[in-house]
């Protein structure tokens, strides 16, 4: 991948993250099961780090 393409999945994955943040905030007001939402929120958190681990090697 580019540093641009790089910048560019990053900031797609945090807005997803932030999205998904949002409904998860939503979720748990209702009573609703939170599992999946943070499993998932920690999948994303480990792909930004890979991604910026990898978009500091290209600068």
């Amino acid at each position: 991948m580019t540093k641009q393409e790089l910048k560019d999945e990053i900031a797609e994955l945090k807005f997803d993250y932030i999205r998904i943040q949002g409904d998860l905030d939503k979720l748990e007001a209702a009573g609703g099961n939170v599992a999946k939402a943070e499993a998932q929120l920690a999948r994303m958190e480990q792909q930004l780090k890979e991604l910026n681990e990898e978009l500091a090697k290209k600068e």
